[in-house]
């Protein structure tokens, strides 16, 4: 497991029950060693938004936010979170169907005793990483574009 460069974010971890802290924390070192094996990321930065752990492509800027967090209310419950206004539960959705179970548009949701299908899940957070990557298509020089619309 990685260490812990923001104390802010142990202590959340350390408040989780022991057997979502053990999920949660293996998400954790996913989120890393994606991150490390996808190409255009860079170093991730961890921190709290919302009192949750997050992880952003600072460095970079290629991805959008992932949050992780226990399920309020729900025991054993956990989840990974990605911003609601994006397009990337929804590519989850239709590349993997029923392989996750979903809560709307923002959430991949999972209980302590579910066997995680990482290799998914890898696919993923990659696709969270690099999203800003993706939606930047091949830059056109204005003049081209105009010309091709005088055409």
């Amino acid at each position: 497991m990685k260490s812990f460069a923001n104390p802010s974010v142990a202590g959340v971890f350390a408040n989780y029950p022991t057997d979502v802290r053990r999920k949660l924390s293996a998400l954790r070192d996913l989120i890393f060693a994606t991150a490390k094996r996808t190409s255009g990321v860079g170093a991730l930065e961890e921190t709290l938004k919302w009192g949750q752990p997050s992880y952003l492509t600072t460095e970079t800027k290629s991805g959008s936010t992932i949050r992780l967090d226990a399920i309020p209310g729900v025991p054993g419950c956990y989840a990974i979170y990605f911003h609601c206004q994006t397009t990337l539960v929804e590519t989850f959705k239709e590349k993997f169907g029923t392989k996750f179970r979903y809560e709307g548009n923002r959430a991949l949701i999972f209980a302590a005793d579910d066997k995680v299908p990482e290799t998914e899940l890898c696919e993923c957070i990659a696709l969270a990483l690099t999203y800003h990557l993706k939606k930047q298509g091949p830059r056109v020089p204005i003049g081209l574009l105009i010309n091709k619309i005088r055409g």
